[in-house]
């Protein structure tokens, strides 16, 4: 019996100082998190939940602004001088993509880029270096899915609608998701005639709304229309077109990206608008599960996979509130 109670107490002992182990070690775990836009609002949801994983698992979460490729550089020399063991970064330009990696390994830090991946001297990306971003792409035919079904509700022919297409092709992205979005319409009856460009000069509503009334007042003859683009300020922009031109709401389907705040804001009016919907995405996954993984790459040696993209949910006026509480937004 003696025998057992002081094997018992060892036990006990041993269990105590694994458990104490861990617990110091986690807190000697050192994560930075640099954004190119520490003031928007998308990158303060990345770090609000980038807090919420430090907080879970005892480490230090150093959070940087670097809003430029000089202003990068220095964040990553100032988080190697504070004993960082890896860092996971949104950068300004994604050509830095070389001299990040070489400035990371000359500081022995781990590696993990969010939302925007590197590319190197070839404009292709960085494979090895672990990326989490966005499907473009899959994001604008949700876009193109939530505009066919509300056409199909609303009994229209799509042989009778037009689409404007309001772009932004200097940026890649936005290309695939208005591509992605014109996939779909095609795949579903929609004739490529009835498509048409709306080249905005900036990505904000007046510019969106600026081009979108080009298109209208070109094509008279079309009475319904769809329009989409790469946020909800290009969607919001053509829906206030339509309304300038004179075309009810029941007669315009508008389809941002995004789930900002003017979408919400369009979804709260006393009466709906021709602004339908918005593919919501959640910043929850770029800031908690990038932290997440590169905690694990440090502390279990567990590497994060190459490429992890995420996609978004539909929020429409009805269910805006729960598809926000579902992606921790409210």
């Amino acid at each position: 019996m003696r025998f057992l109670k002081k094997a018992l107490v060892a036990s006990a002992f041993a269990v105590t100082a694994i458990v104490m182990s861990a617990s110091a070690y986690a807190a000697d775990v050192k994560i930075g998190f640099v954004v190119k836009q520490p003031e928007e609002p998308w990158f303060q949801d990345e770090w609000k939940f980038a807090d919420q994983a430090a907080k879970e698992k005892g480490f230090t979460l150093v959070k940087i602004g670097a809003e430029d490729g000089e202003k990068l550089m220095s964040a990553i020399d100032n988080l190697g001088a504070q004993g960082v063991q890896g860092f996971v970064v949104c950068t300004p330009d994604v050509k830095l993509g070389p001299g990040i990696v070489a400035k990371a390994a000359a500081n022995n830090l781990k590696l993990m880029t969010v939302d925007d991946r590197l590319v190197g001297a070839d404009g292709k990306p960085l494979e090895d270096v672990p990326h989490m971003g966005i499907s473009a792409t899959k994001i604008g035919e949700a876009v193109g899915q939530a505009i066919v079904d509300e056409m199909k509700a609303r009994g229209w022919n799509a042989d009778e609608v037009g689409a404007i297409r309001v772009s932004y092709d200097q940026l890649p992205t936005a290309v695939d998701r208005v591509e992605g979005a014109i996939s779909v319409l095609k795949k579903n009856g929609f004739k490529a005639s009835n498509i048409f460009d709306a080249p905005q000069a900036k990505t904000d509503t007046e510019a969106a709304l600026n081009a979108a009334t080009v298109v209208l007042n070109a094509h008279p003859n079309i009475k319904k229309w769809v329009a989409f683009g790469l946020n909800d300020e290009a969607a919001l922009g053509a829906v206030r077109a339509s309304e300038s031109v004179g075309i009810p709401a029941t007669n315009m389907i508008g389809v941002g990206i995004g789930g900002a705040d003017s979408a919400i804001n369009e979804f709260k009016k006393p009466q709906p608008t021709g602004f339908v919907g918005s593919v919501i995405i959640s910043p929850k996954r770029h800031g908690y599960e990038t932290s997440l993984n590169m905690y694990g790459w440090i502390a279990d040696n567990k590497e994060p996979e190459k490429l992890i993209l995420t996609s978004g949910s539909l929020a429409k006026r009805d269910d805006y509130q729960k598809v926000r509480k579902d992606l921790g937004l409210e």
